[in-house]
């Protein structure tokens, strides 16, 4: 391995390209809309969703996606916890989309790129898509079980 190489191994940030800046920057709006239109919609109380849920109507318990809206626009309003009660999937999703506003925030203004990312990007679609499952079951297990515990008391 040559000098160089050893070096820049132990690197924990780097100077960010201007490409990665933009990047950092067109992400960080993209999500501060996202977060923004829900907590408008929030505020002034508009329904993104106006059908009723099919699978909650003939089954009386929620579906997979039942609570995926509430629980982000409890998240971009600043309810947390009221977040994790409607949906904690998409709670915790909103917490790593928060995350991920922050750091490309940070990167597009200071210019400083960490090198954890680039091993993050590594990652194969196939991983990322088993781990969306696994946690989209398991916000949906905590939702049937609130559920079936709530229509046995009332």
């Amino acid at each position: 391995m040559q000098a160089s190489q050893q070096l820049n191994k132990g690197k924990i940030f780097f100077s960010a390209s201007h490409h990665q800046r933009f990047v950092a920057g067109g992400v960080f709006l993209a999500m501060a809309a996202f977060f923004g239109v829900f907590a408008l919609t929030g505020h002034y109380k508009i329904n993104l969703w106006p059908f009723p849920c099919g699978f909650k109507q003939r089954y009386n318990l929620p579906c997979p996606t039942c609570g995926v809206t509430t629980s982000v626009t409890a998240f971009a309003r600043g309810k947390i916890a009221e977040s994790f009660y409607a949906q904690p999937a998409a709670a915790l999703l909103c917490c790593v989309l928060a995350i991920s506003t922050i750091l490309a925030l940070f990167i597009s203004v200071s210019g400083i790129y960490f090198s954890f990312l680039d091993r993050l990007f590594e990652i194969k679609i196939k991983y990322l898509i088993i781990a969306l499952a696994i946690i989209a079951a398991a916000g949906w297990a905590f939702t049937l079980i609130r559920a079936i515990a709530e229509n046995r008391q009332g």
